[in-house]
């Protein structure tokens, strides 16, 4: 066994508790379960946290920058105009397969008041970019407003759907997608 004081630190701790937590499908994860993911003792727990509240504030915070901050920062990184920057940011997030963590997150916020602000923040970060890449790509403030808002709700409707349906949504739908952008 490791010592969690020195070879754990509390992104390990928030970390695991977002794979239970999407493993789950929301139920907020205990300490003790997470320990024994981990492989540690409710000791290593305790040396980075002061209580569960603590550990699961440190999860969503993770979740939002996981979720939204590092994939903004990765789609400007690569550069290029507003409509090469949309085909990444699409192409990065498209429902090619179920985002059990997005829906479970979601299923989190409903019965935690402080999860559900970090949701209203990443969803407005969310739709904020898209907006801006929308306007830069020649749409006018307003429309590039709304189809950013309606792109982004489609989108969590198919990691939503698609956590609990087998199949990826088809070409068509991504075709769909594509017609928010124009």
């Amino acid at each position: 066994m490791t010592d969690g004081r020195t070879a754990l630190g509390p992104e390990d701790w928030a970390e695991a508790a977002l794979r239970l937590l999407a493993s789950s499908g929301g139920r907020a994860p205990g300490v003790e379960p997470l320990a024994a993911r981990l492989g540690v003792t409710k000791g290593s727990f305790y040396w980075h946290f002061r209580d569960r509240r603590a550990l699961l504030e440190a999860m969503v915070a993770l979740w939002e920058e996981r979720a939204t901050r590092a994939i903004v920062r990765e789609v400007e990184s690569g550069g290029g105009g507003a409509e090469q920057r949309l085909e990444r940011l699409l192409a990065r997030v498209a429902p090619a397969r179920p985002n059990r963590l997005e829906s479970a997150m979601r299923a989190f916020a409903q019965s935690h008041a402080w999860a559900a602000a970090a949701m209203q923040r990443v969803d407005a970060e969310r739709e904020a970019y898209l907006a801006r890449l929308l306007g830069e790509a020649g749409l006018d403030v307003d429309t590039a407003r709304v189809r950013a808002a309606l792109l982004h709700r489609a989108l969590i409707g198919e990691w939503t759907l698609g956590a609990t349906r087998r199949q990826p949504p088809d070409a068509a739908w991504r075709s769909a997608v594509a017609l928010f952008t124009r």
